[in-house]
């Protein structure tokens, strides 16, 4: 019998289960859908409630601030009638020829020859040429700061608490120096000097030789091993290395010796190793170092001697804008390390961030927490341009204790504090809040940067630093050596939010289909060229490297791709980072940020480090989420539970949905940013090659044995 064109009742019955199995499917999704509508829903009530600022500047501090300074200036001379940030960013972007030249002149850039132009061909990038015809020193403008020569310039505290400081006059003589010691041995404009050594004086007064010479410069610290530091400093084929003989870490006494030896010896191109012997400066009880299986290797003190033939006089080279200054590296944490050449443009940006948005005045104080490895070493350098104080720190940023380094900023006296997300993750995860320990009257702005803080972490820092400063909250790249988004003194502060785009950064949020959108996340964006952006790659022979890295994610449209997944709120203009887009996962079909994990398990007090990847798995992707618990802690199936409700409860029924495992330790980079891109690598069968590029390389080894449970 035929029933409706079956053959039988048995595919009749198939067909009802196959149609009652998709109808359960769908109830299902609705159902689920349903619960993450609910959820957005008090997510965006929780919101509404949570849009007070945190911080909101006073009438005096707007007025006092050299943003208003400059607001007068461009309204002056523009013949302009701005009078809010937004008014003046709006023309930073539509008047770029106008802006840079402002920022030129109210920054006092030292120059010997005036430029001709402010820029040329910038509707066509990479290519844009900025400040044609001008002539200065970046070292020159560093040295001549608005600054005494009685100042202090140079403050070195060492991590068990030693102090050397050089004054104004002090620190040119010893630039001086080193610079008639490098131009004595040959080094001229246009070669390479680098460096393997620690958050030292040493290092950036050769830095400063370096660049009055017109040479170019290059520095790795200290913590890469010797394969992270050839693999960098083996492109750039430096003719004069400096290295230091070790450092202190966590109380520790780290010789590095050979592994300079090592590294020397992969660097054909060298005709002058300088050691400088820290080792017995910060401890009192270390001999000097044995130099003589280095080729050509000289003490530092002996080198520095050699300088006084020319009396430490420095006769600045002139250089075009375009001229090489510095050579800065890619984290390298999955391949070759790009090293990208920059140029003057990057003391302009830096000089635009340090006065305006971040209100540094001549005879601050500023400390960030840096190697010589990181962009943000340079950053805190061009202070000295300003005619601030520059506070240099090298070790454990908690060693002593949990207030090492508030102490230092409380008796020092330090206005500007630069910090990382993770050290204030790592202060909650501690349970130390500095104001019960300090006063830190000084303390008026907390500069952080490195990874997207969480919202827990801005009001971390204004419930237990102080109430009253400003948290300028900054986020660029090594790329521009400087950023597209940060604060200002006339901008309220907002849990979880950087303020706004920087000024002359024409940014914008892109969706998938290559469209400005605002209140949705999506890529971050740069629409047009700005002066400390890279001149090129190293080798990038027609600059294919170079146009791959930033112009070939948006087809169609020439602009710059940051690899930055953000929002930029519709109300307060603000903007959210949720981590690089590489490591952006796609769970369910939704892309999620790994940082919107980690700003739910903040709320975990059993979880003091976590980290999220995406996996191929069966043929799609799914989370898997590393979490390393306090010490004495077990992973106890009650922990798990409490961990995934919290995921849905604070963040999402998607959040939820993930794979979870303990692990002993979250890998991190030099710099301080955790290394999801090395973890996928693992995870999807990737060989990580380039372990020296971590701070702690052994932990991926517990990620390898990992993916054996995880296939």
């Amino acid at each position: 019998m035929k029933h409706q064109g079956y053959d039988s009742v048995i595919d009749v019955y198939c067909l009802y289960l196959n149609k009652l199995k998709l109808k359960e499917r769908r109830f299902s999704l609705k159902k689920q859908d349903k619960i993450d509508y609910n959820l957005k829903h008090k997510e965006l009530k929780m919101e509404a409630k949570a849009r007070e600022p945190l911080w909101n500047p006073s009438a005096k501090v707007k007025e006092d601030s050299n943003m208003s300074k400059f607001l007068e200036y461009v309204n002056k001379r523009f013949v302009q009638a701005f009078m809010t940030y937004q008014e003046l960013y709006k023309w930073s972007i539509n008047e770029p020829e106008q802006f840079w030249a402002a920022a030129w002149e109210f920054c006092k850039i030292d120059f010997s020859e005036p430029f001709t132009a402010v820029v040329e061909n910038q509707a066509v990038w990479p290519g844009t040429r900025w400040f044609p015809g001008a002539k200065l020193n970046v070292a020159e403008n560093l040295l001549n700061g608005d600054r005494p020569d009685w100042q202090e310039a140079l403050v070195f505290i060492s991590e068990n608490g030693k102090r050397r400081a050089f004054k104004n006059g002090e620190l040119k003589t010893a630039v001086g120096h080193i610079y008639q010691a490098l131009k004595g041995m040959g080094v001229k404009k246009g070669d390479r000097v680098a460096a393997y050594i620690p958050n030292i004086p040493e290092a950036a007064i050769a830095m400063m030789a370096t660049l009055a010479l017109g040479a170019v410069w290059s520095s790795c610290s200290m913590d890469l091993g010797p394969k992270a530091a050839l693999d960098r400093l083996g492109q750039v084929k430096p003719k004069v290395l400096f290295v230091a003989n070790g450092y202190l870490y966590k109380g520790k006494t780290i010789d590095r010796m050979e592994d300079v030896a090592e590294i020397t010896a992969g660097l054909p191109s060298l005709e002058k190793v300088v050691v400088y012997n820290l080792l017995e400066e910060i401890t009192d009880d270390w001999n000097s170092p044995d130099i003589g299986v280095i080729s050509n290797a000289v003490h530092y003190k002996d080198f520095y001697s050699d300088g006084s033939a020319g009396c430490g006089v420095i006769d600045f080279e002139q250089v075009g804008f375009d001229h090489p200054c510095l050579i800065i590296y890619t984290s390298g944490t999955t391949g070759e390390p790009k090293c990208m050449v920059q140029g003057a443009g990057v003391l302009l940006n830096h000089l635009k961030e340090l006065r305006i948005h971040s209100d540094l005045k001549s005879g601050d104080k500023i400390f960030y927490i840096t190697t010589t490895a990181w962009m943000m070493w340079n950053w805190l350098l061009s202070s000295l341009a300003v005619g601030a104080t520059a506070y240099l720190h090298d070790g454990f940023a908690m060693h002593p204790d949990n207030g090492a380094l508030w102490k230092m900023v409380d008796e020092e006296k330090i206005n500007v504090f630069g910090l990382s997300a993770g050290y204030i993750e790592a202060l909650m995860a501690r349970g130390y809040n500095p104001k019960d320990h300090f006063k830190l009257e000084a303390l008026r702005q907390i500069s952080q940067t490195g990874s997207a803080l969480s919202v827990a972490g801005f009001e971390w820092v204004y419930a237990n630093v102080k109430a009253d400063l400003h948290l300028n909250s900054i986020s660029g790249g090594s790329d521009i050596n400087g950023c597209f988004a940060m604060g200002s003194p006339f901008q309220p502060v907002y849990a979880g939010e950087l303020q706004g785009p920087a000024l002359g950064m024409d940014i914008a949020c892109y969706n998938d289909r290559g469209e400005p959108v605002t209140g949705e996340k999506g890529q971050l964006i740069c629409r047009r060229s700005s002066p400390s952006m890279p001149l090129y790659f190293l080798g990038d022979e027609g600059g294919l490297r170079y146009l791959d890295a930033y112009f070939r994610k948006t087809p169609g449209k020439m602009v710059w791709c940051h690899g930055d997944f953000i929002l930029i709120h519709s109300d307060t203009g603000g903007i959210t980072f949720y981590g690089r887009s590489d490591s952006v996962l796609n769970v369910q079909g939704v892309r999620i940020g790994p940082a919107e994990f980690y700003s739910v398990l903040e709320q975990v007090p059993e979880v003091v480090d976590a980290l999220v990847i995406e996996q191929k798995h069966k043929g799609s992707g799914r989370a898997v989420l590393f979490v390393q618990l306090a010490e004495g802690l077990k992973f106890t199936d009650e922990l798990q539970q409490k961990i995934r409700t919290t995921l849905r409860d604070k963040g999402s029924f998607r959040l939820s949905q993930v794979v979870m495992m303990e692990c002993p330790e979250i890998p991190y980079t030099s710099s301080g940013k955790k290394v999801e891109s090395a973890v996928t690598a693992i995870l999807n069968g990737i060989e990580v090659t380039n372990r020296g590029a971590l701070k702690n390389p052994g932990s991926l080894d517990f990620f390898i044995e990992a993916l054996k449970s995880l296939q």
